[in-house]
């Protein structure tokens, strides 16, 4: 999941140093760490997040997705997939590209 220095910020609030939980891409985009195939935030035990309330944007949008073409799509492998209505779709969707190109605009910065 690409992070925007607005939710590295909102997670180091919550009491985490950012070197726990970000990986740096190539592209200079950060991202959000895995451990054991799970993403950093995942508690397996519990079986949900640890930050739901304070997860990053992506994470709120899912499963709204873009693919290769830029076309945005439901991620099918998301169980929930099946109940994202085409507005919300769309909502989410104006939504994704606005991040996307937030993140975008931030690693052209580094």
């Amino acid at each position: 999941m690409e992070l925007s220095e607005a939710d590295i910020a909102r997670l180091e609030r919550r009491g985490y140093d950012c070197e726990e939980f970000v990986i740096m891409g190539e592209d200079s985009i950060p991202r959000l760490r895995n451990v054991d195939g799970w993403c950093v935030l995942y508690d397996v035990v519990r079986g949900r997040c640890r930050e739901y309330r304070s997860r990053p944007l992506g994470c709120v949008l899912y499963p709204a997705n873009m693919d290769a073409d830029g076309a945005i799509i439901v991620d099918e492998l998301c169980p929930q997939a099946s109940t994202v209505s085409s507005q919300e779709l769309a909502d989410r969707g104006r939504r994704l590209r606005s991040l996307l190109d937030t993140i975008d605009r931030e690693a052209q910065r580094r």
